[in-house]
């Protein structure tokens, strides 16, 4: 019987992420208290970027975009910001979105399914996923079991479960 598999990946879904950015701006336009502070956020090439002209309305702004991102079911792992930094009048906050399993990170993840893992499954290391596959579908769904209880610093998916 052939092995089951599946892969462990580490991705966002853009459109979602701009669905969030445009909500959270049309909630800054509208919302009373962000009424002629400058507050804005917006894409700046591949980084989201935050301006408001003090760092506490900065880093309110960013908390609304925080909370779009999870209402639409991402994970803020994969969300990395910076902190506020002057510039002229202004503090800007500059966020990133993480796509990708490091080496690192997916050497961590094999280490763990190695380590705690039922006997007989493997997992390789794919550019940037991970493979993992075992001859019983069981041991694969106690392996996602597993990694689901663990907590890593990065947002884990699983993907082409078969």
């Amino acid at each position: 019987m052939a092995d089951s598999s599946f892969d462990i990946v580490s991705k966002v879904d853009r459109q979602e992420v701009d669905n969030a950015l445009n909500q959270a701006a049309k909630e800054i336009s509208t919302r009373y208290d962000f009424k002629g502070v400058g507050a804005s956020i917006a894409w700046s090439g591949e980084k989201i970027e935050i301006r408001a002209n003090s760092e506490e309305r900065a880093k309110a702004v960013l908390d609304i975009f925080e909370t779009k991102l999870v209402k639409r079911g991402i994970s803020l792992k994969a969300l990395e910001s910076g902190e506020p930094q002057a510039s002229g009048k202004e503090y800007k906050i500059f966020s990133s979105i993480q796509e990708g399993i490091s080496q690192d990170n997916a050497k961590k993840v094999a280490k763990v399914i190695r380590d705690e893992g039922p006997k007989g499954v493997k997992a390789q290391v794919q550019g940037d996923e991970l493979r993992v596959s075992s001859k019983s579908r069981d041991a694969l769904q106690e392996v996602i079991a597993l990694l689901k209880g663990k907590d890593f610093d990065f947002a884990l998916q699983f993907v082409n479960y078969r």
